[in-house]
């Protein structure tokens, strides 16, 4: 398989962004500033179908050249392209969550029933099969990953950026636990082919957004990395761990303020701006240095433990704990889910 196409995927989605800039713009489809916005202009949205239809497509050739499995296809295929077909609705005209959260949990069960549900969990070097009690709790996960991904698109760059590095950072994992002897055929195109894919829309994205990957972009994101991450799980029980402390920013930011709101007695679907990211966006003044730190924090905190994992050096559920307490520090630090003070 050549690498080619990896670089036809960043240029494919790159070009294509461009094209849905302006057809946005032509048919008016901006997201306006309201009370969840971190971001003071309209800007087109919409952008992140660019990566979805790249990804799609160029899965069938990874499917061609042997480099993934027809179950994983499928799974993405039928769960991704339904998400982002949702979310593209959504982003032309607003669905009641009721159904979008109907429509979230039939992909759940159509990625679990391709997948074969939740594999045993290794759980401080004990194995845990849970049966039909896991298969409901990895249908919850893939709901609340897909959806935490949309709590956490809200300033330029954050989501894109957050994927290429989980992407990229499974990439290394895979790597890692074939000890040398990696190639595509074994694992990680897939995780690759999307990192190419969100790389070529970033360019519109970062470091000031000229559009927004919207619903159909986030959404997506959320519910295929859910799906690579309980494909790997079935191939290499211990990244279950990695990839969880690959997003971890995400993971901590969004369940924190999830569960400060809840105390103090909010309605968790209130459009909001208390995440940690948002509210480190506000102090600072823009979006650009919030991005940039989560991207470092990524790869010179998370990417390590995560390798150290899938190496084996490290217990997984033991690193997870050690990773996410600096991450929860912060969202203490922040104040994330506080209420939110004028001006």
């Amino acid at each position: 398989m050549s690498w080619a196409l990896f670089l036809l995927a960043t240029l494919a989605a790159f070009g294509l962004t461009g094209l849905l800039r302006r057809y946005a713009l032509q048919r008016s489809l901006l997201d306006k500033p309201n009370a969840r916005s971190s971001h003071t202009v309209a800007t087109p949205r919409g952008g992140g179908m660019a990566f979805v239809l790249v990804f799609l497509s160029l899965l069938l050739v990874l499917w061609l050249c042997a480099a993934l499995e027809s179950d994983l296809m499928i799974a993405l295929l039928g769960a991704g392209g339904g998400v982002a077909a949702l979310g593209f609705a959504d982003d032309h005209g607003h669905i009641a969550a009721r159904w979008r959260l109907l429509g979230h949990f039939v992909a759940a069960a159509w990625s679990l029933f391709w997948l074969g549900g939740l594999p045993p969990v290794v759980l401080f070097g004990v194995p845990f099969d849970l049966g039909w009690v896991g298969h409901v709790l990895a249908a919850v996960f893939l709901v609340w990953l897909l959806n935490l991904y949309n709590f956490m698109d809200g300033i330029d760059g954050i989501a894109a950026v957050q994927a290429i590095c989980a992407g990229g950072g499974a990439v290394l994992c895979y790597a890692a636990v074939d000890a040398g002897a990696f190639t595509l055929m074994a694992g990680g195109a897939s995780e690759l082919l999307l990192t190419c894919a969100v790389l070529g829309f970033l360019f519109w994205n970062f470091p000031r957004a000229r559009i927004f990957m919207g619903d159909v972009g986030s959404a997506f994101l959320g519910i295929v990395i859910g799906i690579l991450v309980l494909q790997a799980t079935w191939q290499h029980p211990q990244l279950l761990w990695s990839w969880l402390i690959l997003l971890g920013v995400f993971i901590v930011d969004a369940t924190f303020t999830l569960f400060h709101r809840l105390l103090r007695g909010e309605a968790v679907y209130q459009a909001h701006r208390s995440h940690a990211y948002q509210v480190a966006a506000r102090r600072v003044g823009r979006h650009a240095p919030v991005t940039v730190a989560v991207g470092l924090i990524n790869l010179g905190w998370l990417l390590p433990w995560a390798v150290g994992v899938a190496l084996g050096g490290v217990d997984g559920a033991t690193a997870m704990l050690i990773v996410y307490v600096p991450l929860l520090c912060l969202c203490l630090w922040l104040d994330a889910g506080a209420a939110e003070t004028s001006g």
